[in-house]
């Protein structure tokens, strides 16, 4: 499992400031930690994991179901862990 965290910009770009991987029966209780530790409150923080085996193949998820989906044809993915965009 792959969690990744980051935040919406202005423009409604999303962009992954952290990136981690964890066995799927990892315990919530400390997933739900580190989120609340990196994301806290912000209004516009964002955390998801992904039942995926690579950071890259998370980040694609993010896209189509978070950016692609929304109709945006402006927003992204802006990926600070590995300093990749993605638009398409």
């Amino acid at each position: 499992m792959i969690l990744l965290m980051g935040r919406f910009d202005s423009g409604g770009n999303l962009i992954i400031e952290s990136s981690d991987q964890f066995p799927g029966d990892h315990p919530q209780a400390e997933i739900d930690a580190l989120v609340a530790e990196k994301v806290g409150d912000d209004p516009n923080g964002w955390a998801h994991s992904y039942l995926v085996d690579s950071h890259s193949r998370a980040v694609n998820e993010a896209y189509q179901e978070v950016v692609r989906d929304v109709d945006d044809e402006n927003s992204t993915v802006i990926d600070n862990v590995w300093g990749v965009l993605v638009d398409d």
